[in-house]
């Protein structure tokens, strides 16, 4: 079987890192529907909330992710990434042959049936992915969700400033980029990509960091093109070979790595060979070894503390993960009605091309996960701050946000779009450690994919019922069928509703951060007193 090629090494767990980087950088596609919905809108001739009710049925995908997380714990890496990337094809596929128009546009129920496909692909790259990653670095939870969920936020400026770059933004060959380069992407990382041993690595801060400059120079790099105004063909070419050697940048880790442990270390081999528990020599330890086992038998039958391994069942029997759920739902639920009707929200105000807003929400979203990441790890392990703490000011940027864009005074489509962006990203991203962090990692492929209900939940509430609706009560009928809204009153009160959701959330929240201190002053003292014990020895 070809996975078993995969390196074992090391520098093997680098390299099956940076290939789950690839894989995050191409996973972002859920969020480029605003490049083509007015393609799709104006071929089946949809009303607006038709129109929303198709971008429901993308994110409804995400809520088969369940069994993504029921699957990655029973199969290995690489099949998850095949059936993701399978999936993908065909669905971004079907979606490719009728905005291309090779085939006329299909039934409704069947476009909902490829969108839904598309969607639930990236929940396979995703779980894949993630749970891998927090597995073998488990000690540095937030750095890389952060770098991971960095890229997933610009993969949507990828592919977006690609086409813009090498198409002209032509949907048609958008869709095409969407089936066919995650394909390839998941193929290349299911040869390398797997579960390692967890190891102590004192370089492991550095090489997070590296992955982080290079992530924030790519991010800097997308930015300047789009804030550069238009481009020639010769420089479109170039920023497009620019864009591939920094996205093959990463590999410069693994390859240090592998020619700086070349030499064999005697104090790790030596190690390795110590049995992990040493047998019981004497009748004291025998009877020690029994207490712990029966004591083991009575705590499995309690509920178990935040913090240690929950079950689904015990999960979902607990406040707080009632509070995060809910929480969540309130700022990704917002920021996927956003991203959804970006493209019906720009031509609202004016903006025949929304192309500079999908990819300025994608790059400061970046930010807003890298940084995050940095942050909220860094607080834990000085201070014992909640990670929820940084939910909570997200909440609020976000608020201020759709705040923003209701008054609809000239620049507001810009400064909302980066702090939506923004503050989307920092959510996606402390949310994913802070799941491990609260509920543990045995079952954390499934317990991830729990907490990503609240997209497709959020997207049928927000965008579907919400914003549709509102939408097409202001708008007027065309000849072909569609209807069209043109003026800030077109969007006014959704943004109003959404910004009052964002403020419950922040409540929220704060609530959360308030009953998990312990958790967190806990992990951050037995952080000390490891690192105290370290630097005696």
């Amino acid at each position: 079987m070809f996975p078993s090629l995969s390196l074992m090494s090391p520098a093997g767990k680098w390299l099956g890192f940076v290939t789950a980087i690839w894989v995050q950088a191409i996973a972002g596609n859920n969020y480029t529907f605003s490049n083509y919905s007015d393609a799709l809108k104006s071929l089946m001739a949809l009303t607006q909330l038709e129109l929303n009710n198709l971008s429901v049925a993308k994110d409804v995908g995400k809520a088969f992710g369940l069994v993504s997380g029921l699957a990655s714990d029973r199969f290995p890496t690489w099949i998850i990434l095949l059936i993701g990337s399978l999936e993908g094809l065909i669905g971004y596929g079907a979606q490719w042959l009728v905005v291309s128009q090779r085939i006329s546009p299909l039934p409704y129920w069947q476009m909902c049936i490829f969108l839904c496909m598309g969607g639930n692909s990236t929940t396979w790259m995703n779980t894949a992915v993630l749970v891998t990653c927090m597995r073998n670095f488990p000690k540095s939870r937030g750095p890389v969700s952060g770098i991971l969920k960095g890229y997933v936020g610009l993969s949507t400026a990828i592919f977006t400033d690609v086409c813009a770059a090498l198409f002209s933004s032509d949907p048609s060959t958008f869709l095409l980029m969407l089936a066919v380069v995650p394909t390839v992407i998941c193929l290349v990382a299911a040869v390398f990509l797997h579960k390692t041993t967890p190891e102590e690595e004192k370089s492991e801060t550095q090489h997070l960091n590296a992955f982080n400059v290079i992530a924030i120079v790519l991010a800097s790099y997308l930015l300047a093109f789009d804030i550069s105004g238009s481009h020639g063909p010769v420089l479109s070419v170039a920023f497009a070979i620019g864009l591939v050697v920094l996205l093959a940048l990463p590999l410069g880790v693994p390859v240090y790595f592998g020619m700086s442990v070349s030499k064999p270390n005697s104090d790790i081999e030596q190690a390795i060979r110590q049995p992990l528990i040493a047998p019981p020599t004497r009748q004291e330890d025998l009877v020690t070894v029994m207490e712990t086992a029966a004591q083991g038998s009575v705590q499995a039958k309690r509920q178990p503390m935040i913090g240690e391994d929950h079950t689904v069942l015990e999960m979902v029997k607990t406040v707080d993960f009632w509070i995060l759920f809910v929480s969540f739902l309130c700022g990704v639920g917002t920021g996927m009605c956003f991203m959804n009707n970006m493209g019906q929200m720009g031509l609202a105000l004016g903006y025949v091309d929304v192309s500079i807003f999908v990819s300025l929400t994608s790059i400061w979203g970046f930010f807003g996960r890298i940084i995050s990441g940095l942050v909220s790890e860094h607080y834990i392990w000085k201070h014992g701050a909640p990670r929820p703490i940084w939910n909570a000011a997200s909440q609020i940027l976000m608020t201020l946000g759709y705040i923003i864009l209701a008054v609809a005074l000239p620049g507001s489509f810009y400064m909302g779009s980066i702090l939506v962006g923004i503050c989307y990203g920092v959510r996606l991203t402390v949310t994913v450690p802070i799941a491990s962090e609260l509920f543990g990692l045995k079952y954390y492929g499934l317990l991830y994919n729990i907490l990503i209900l609240n997209l497709p939940l959020g997207s049928f509430l927000f965008s579907g019922l919400l914003a549709g609706h509102l939408y097409d009560i202001q708008a007027t009928i065309s000849d072909g069928g569609s209807n069209a809204c043109v003026g800030p009153q077109c969007y006014m009160l959704v943004f109003v509703i959404m910004g009052l959701a964002c403020a419950f959330g922040f409540v929220l929240d704060v609530l959360l951060t308030i009953r998990t201190k312990s958790v967190y002053a806990r992990m951050c003292t037995e952080h000390k007193s490891k690192a105290r014990m370290a630097d005696e020895n």
